[in-house]
């Protein structure tokens, strides 16, 4: 009769040690899952507050240019209304998708050529690439571009981390249940293995 119990004793301090094994894996796993989210959704902000400086620059850059090229005004124009798309498009951390993310890309694409553009219409003009304010201007916005790349460059190695995680078995038996689905990667645009060079 003892030897039943003891047999039945360890059987349950096995079950017992096997459901806080259990508990303590669910809760690991899902507490890294919510850590990683974080830093994507952190990295996040980062990349919007220098695409916001980028844009901040833009309508000093376009008022020191009219005044050296006013008649440049589909150029000017240009500029102005890619500012205008680009900082239209915004997108909450919690709703980092496929679909938005890419109408945001797109949107910053667009006001890069917007850029590229007005700097062929300043090649035309020695006075206004002399110009004191032009010249700080230029150095911001060509800081601000290296800044992109390199918060673009950190938001996709957090978020390598953390769709690798969501993935990785047994992660991903849970991952869907935890409410967690991979976060899209900024991706090179065809022939821009570079980042984008403000020279003017």
């Amino acid at each position: 009769m003892k030897k039943g119990w003891i047999i039945l004793i360890v059987i349950l301090g096995a079950i017992l040690i096997f459901i806080f094994m259990g508990y303590s894996w669910y809760k690991s796993t899902y507490n890294s899952m919510v850590s990683q989210s974080e830093a994507v959704d952190a990295q996040w902000a980062q990349v919007e507050n220098v695409y916001q400086r980028r844009a901040d620059l833009i309508p000093n850059l376009v008022e020191v240019v009219k005044g050296y090229a006013s008649h440049e005004k589909e150029t000017l124009e240009g500029v102005i209304n890619a500012r205008a798309k680009a900082t239209s498009v915004n997108i909450e951390a919690n709703n980092l998708n496929a679909q938005s993310f890419a109408n945001f890309q797109q949107a910053q694409e667009g006001l890069t050529q917007a850029l590229s553009k007005l700097m062929v219409v300043v090649e035309r003009y020695p006075d206004l690439k002399a110009n004191q304010n032009f010249l700080e201007l230029q150095a911001q916005l060509e800081g601000t571009e290296n800044r992109i790349t390199v918060e673009r460059q950190k938001f996709n190695n957090v978020t390598k981390e953390f769709n690798t995680t969501i993935k990785l078995f047994p992660n991903n038996l849970f991952a869907g249940m935890f409410g967690f689905s991979p976060k899209p990667y900024f991706a090179a645009q065809q022939g821009a293995e570079t980042a984008p060079k403000v020279s003017f």
